[in-house]
This record gives C-alpha cells, sequence and structure tokens, in this order.
C-alpha cells in the first residue's frame, strides 16, 4: 500500500486513542485506581458508620465527598501529573512527535474528566443503596454543577502546575491547597454551623459553593437557579484559573542539568 492510500487520522480520533491510553494506564495502575475508586468508598464507609442512622449527617456527607472526588480527580491529578510530564521532558518531546499536543492535552485532560464523573457516580450509587441517601432530586442541575466543578478544578490544577518546581515537591503544594478546602468548605460536616470566621473564608472557596450546589440537586432537590451565585462563583474561579493556566503555561522543564 502506498502512503498517499494511507489516510490521516483526524483530530478527534487522535485524541480518543490518546484519551483511551490514559484509561489504560489509569487502570494498570493500583494507587490511581486506589485513590479514584476505593477511596470513595472508604470514606463512605467509614462515615456511614459513624453517622448511621443520622439522615440528617448522611444528607451532608454524600454531597461533600462528591463534591470532594471532582476536585481530587481534576485538580490533583492535573497538578500532579502536568509536573512529572514537564520536568521529565516528555511535555517537551512529546512538541517534536506526529503526536499534536493539543489532542495529548485533550486526552490527559479527557481522563481526569472520565474519573471525576465515574468517582461522583460511585458516591451516589452507594450512598443512595447502602446508607439511604435519595437519588438526587434534580438531575440537571447535579450534571450542570458537577461539569462546573470539573472545569474548575482542572483550570486551577494546571494553573498550580506552573507554580510547582519539580515531582518531588508537588505532593507538598497540592496538598497545601487541597487539606485546607476539605476541612473548611463543608465536606464532612454543615458548612452552615462553623465559627463565623470559619465561615466567612469557605465562602471564599470554590469547593465551598461546589459543594452547595451538589447539596442543592441531591437533597433539597433544587435546581440551578437556587445556587446561581454558586455557580458564579465556581465561574469566576474557573476564569482566574484559565488566565493562569494559559499564561504559564510552559513546555520546558525547569531543572538545570
Amino acid at each position: 500500500m502506498s502512503a498517499a492510500a494511507v489516510r490521516p487520522v483526524p483530530w478527534w480520533g487522535v485524541a480518543w486513542r490518546q484519551y483511551r491510553l490514559e484509561r489504560r494506564m489509569f487502570w494498570r495502575n493500583p494507587s490511581a485506581a486506589f485513590f479514584g475508586v476505593v477511596l470513595p468508598l472508604g470514606l463512605l464507609a467509614i462515615f456511614g458508620a459513624v453517622f448511621a442512622g443520622r439522615d440528617a449527617d448522611l444528607n451532608v456527607i454524600v454531597p461533600g465527598i462528591a463534591g470532594m472526588s471532582v476536585m481530587s480527580a481534576t485538580f490533583t491529578s492535573l497538578a500532579y501529573n502536568l509536573t512529572t510530564l514537564r520536568e521529565r521532558g516528555i511535555l517537551k518531546r512529546l512538541r517534536g512527535t506526529p503526536l499534536p499536543t493539543s489532542a495529548y492535552l485533550a486526552g490527559l485532560a479527557g481522563n481526569a474528566i472520565a474519573n471525576a464523573f465515574l468517582q461522583v457516580a460511585i458516591v451516589l450509587v452507594v450512598g443512595h443503596v447502602l446508607l439511604g441517601v435519595s437519588w438526587p432530586g434534580d438531575w440537571f442541575a447535579l450534571a450542570v454543577f458537577v461539569c462546573a466543578g470539573v472545569i474548575c478544578f482542572a483550570l486551577l490544577g494546571v494553573a498550580l502546575s506552573h507554580a510547582i518546581p519539580n515531582p518531588e515537591s508537588a505532593p507538598a503544594y497540592v496538598n497545601a491547597v487541597f487539606l485546607p478546602q476539605i476541612l473548611i468548605a463543608g465536606v464532612f460536616y454543615d458548612a452552615s454551623d462553623a465559627p463565623n470566621i470559619i465561615h466567612d473564608v469557605a465562602q471564599v472557596l470554590p469547593l465551598t459553593h461546589l459543594v452547595d450546589g451538589l447539596s442543592g440537586a441531591i437533597v433539597h432537590n433544587e435546581g440551578v437557579g437556587s445556587h446561581w451565585v454558586a455557580l458564579l462563583v465556581l465561574g469566576w474561579w474557573a476564569a482566574v484559573g484559565a488566565v493562569l493556566a494559559f499564561r504559564g503555561f510552559s513546555w520546558e522543564a525547569r531543572r538545570e542539568g
């Protein structure tokens, strides 16, 4: 067969192949599979046992862990992965291959997005089947806030990767942002019951508003219009993340020698 007879693969086909490769690599990585699938189940099992029979507490925990899962799958994953790819020279080498860099990054982002939706689905199913939490009252609002959270935290994760100097320091940088948010933003408790200073700080954090929107959709049967402020805050953080992500992006490793 002549070279002229070989049809070029369209961009979306290349991106799809890269996405499938990323999915296979994810499932072959035990630690990634653990944090992506087992950890949400473990947290639900622990808090389900602690709050057994306390519906009010379970109605806080399920949307809280769903929001935390979105942040973990996108923000944490992309901050780690892009730092590693950049510092190991993989991003630089990709620019010299026939693989379009945009298709590669689309496959990488698609993998993170798939993990986010997978984790939310796991939380919802386990919360309903084992903990007795009702199915979401407004599926459209749920989808809107999950998508908004994915976009927001994906962009913030890319932006944070620019500030991380090397893979060894990535856990410290990521956890310095991730851990305070899950402790302050009402993932494990009702944020309205927190002291005023904690409540005021939480209102600035995007995770607080993601959990608020998810809680409205899952527990209170509230639509997007009831939480438009939360959606607006997520959009504002997404815009900040987009500016920082694109302005600071680098294909070159920062290490010398």
